[in-house]
């Protein structure tokens, strides 16, 4: 077994951990980092088996709520890059911080558990190495989620995460389950190649459109957090806005909200409303019964269907430890700001959140934090001792105040301005 005791281990080289990569490297702190693919990316080095984009996929946060802290995005992108651009940065960041060559590909981590002070990881290749920490970065949108329904569906089902190419909706009559982002994107695309579109939504939502004023939405939101207005003013502003300027669900046929704005995970989609309203999309509720070539929904009605894609989110896994080292209660983790464990000083999880933002930059932060609390406890400041107490006794409000609707989509929501904020005052603490 090689002892590489002085390191840590960060396991993925998406964007979680590049930036964790990076952070490490700039505060002197050695480390392995190892990727199972051939190259960086995670979830957007596109048709990977890490990778759960569709090659249309643009995001829906834009870039200056997307970047990381220090590495803006180029001027010549768009406000909403592509997978391929998105790629590209990602690329461009692990160059411009020289981590290529502290990353081993083509190597996944198979284990890892306590042994004494250390943690022995155990690597796709059979080796054993004793690490004095350990930094998951291995991404949270990978493991679908598949819902059961009774009956059985003879065409073809596939889950969002394995929806590549609008080759499978061409001239067929489709049908996706699940309103979140992605569902909502894919039913748009169908809305562009299938003969028919429906899609099954459970509840009314707020759909947000991705410009306001000419200027990406989350841009607008950010400034009326920098303002200071309270969550209730934000959320009547808000809703009159985009009453005024797009309509609301219900005018298209759409069920009406039954939570108030923010109180799920935004749905950012210009189209979707525009596709409903001229009858490319139809509306749907849950489904009660499968029927080989046919779906029966709870309201009764029949449609016969080629395709049925499940846009039904996925499942917390970190398949390669035991979950009572992660303090896995609740479907999740259990951790301080979703990052420190509360007992082991040097096991850490980054990118365990799902932010009503971009996210990058909030992992950034991430990584900054836990390398200031690396130094410290190695230190023994009693910054260092004062923080381990406070991760200790884990409780904080990670939602800004909103209550979200109960739901396993919103586990690891957080409200991305006061939890930036949070890290913001946590770094400068331990620095």
């Amino acid at each position: 077994m090689l002892d590489h005791l002085k390191k840590y281990c960060i396991i993925g080289a998406g964007p979680s951990g590049l930036t964790v990569a990076k952070n490490f490297r700039q505060r002197g702190i050695p480390f392995d980092c190892f990727e199972r693919e051939d190259d960086v990316g995670g979830n957007w080095y596109y048709g990977r088996a890490s990778s759960c984009v569709a090659r249309s996929t643009h995001m829906i946060s834009s870039k200056p709520l997307t970047e990381f802290v220090d590495f803006p995005m180029p001027d010549d992108y768009p406000h909403f890059p592509s997978q391929g651009q998105a790629w590209e940065y990602l690329n461009s960041y692990a160059r411009r911080f020289d981590l290529y060559a502290a990353i081993t590909f083509n190597t996944s981590v198979e284990r890892v558990e306590p042994d004494g002070e250390a943690w022995r990881v155990r690597l796709s290749g059979g080796e054993m190495r004793n690490y004095t920490g350990v930094v998951i970065a291995n991404g949270h949108n990978w493991d679908p989620n598949l819902p059961e329904f009774p009956g059985k569906f003879d065409g073809l089902s596939l889950h969002s995460r394995d929806y590549k190419t609008p080759d499978v909706l061409i001239g067929k009559r489709v049908l996706v389950v699940g309103a979140g982002n992605s569902g909502c994107d894919i039913a748009v695309e169908s809305a562009q190649h299938a003969a028919r579109t429906c899609h099954s939504v459970r509840r009314g939502y707020h759909y947000l459109p991705k410009f306001l004023f000419g200027k990406p939405i989350d841009q607008c939101g950010e400034r009326l957090h920098r303002w200071r207005w309270p969550l209730w003013l934000r959320r009547l502003v808000t809703r009159r806005i985009v009453k005024m300027s797009v309509g609301l669900p219900e005018d298209y046929g759409l069920p009406a909200p039954d939570h108030r704005l923010y109180e799920t995970h935004p749905i950012v989609n210009s189209q979707m409303l525009y596709y409903v309203g001229h009858g490319r999309i139809s509306v749907k509720p849950n489904i009660e019964l499968l029927l080989a070539d046919r779906v029966r929904f709870v309201d009764g009605s029949e449609e016969p269907f080629d395709v049925i894609i499940y846009a039904t989110g996925y499942r917390i896994t970190i398949p390669f430890i035991d979950r009572r080292e992660l303090n896995w209660r609740e479907d999740r983790p259990q951790l301080y700001l979703n990052v420190f464990h509360p007992r082991h000083d040097r096991l850490f999880v980054a990118g365990l959140i799902q932010p009503d933002s971009g996210q990058w930059g909030l992992v950034d932060y991430q990584a900054q934090l836990i390398a200031n609390y690396i130094q410290a406890i190695d230190r023994d400041t009693p910054r260092g001792r004062a923080f381990r107490r406070e991760k200790s006794l884990h409780g904080m409000d990670l939602a800004g105040g909103i209550h979200y609707v109960p739901s396993p989509r919103h586990r690891l929501e957080v409200e991305h301005f006061s939890y930036r904020r949070r890290l913001q005052k946590l770094i400068a603490q331990l620095a």
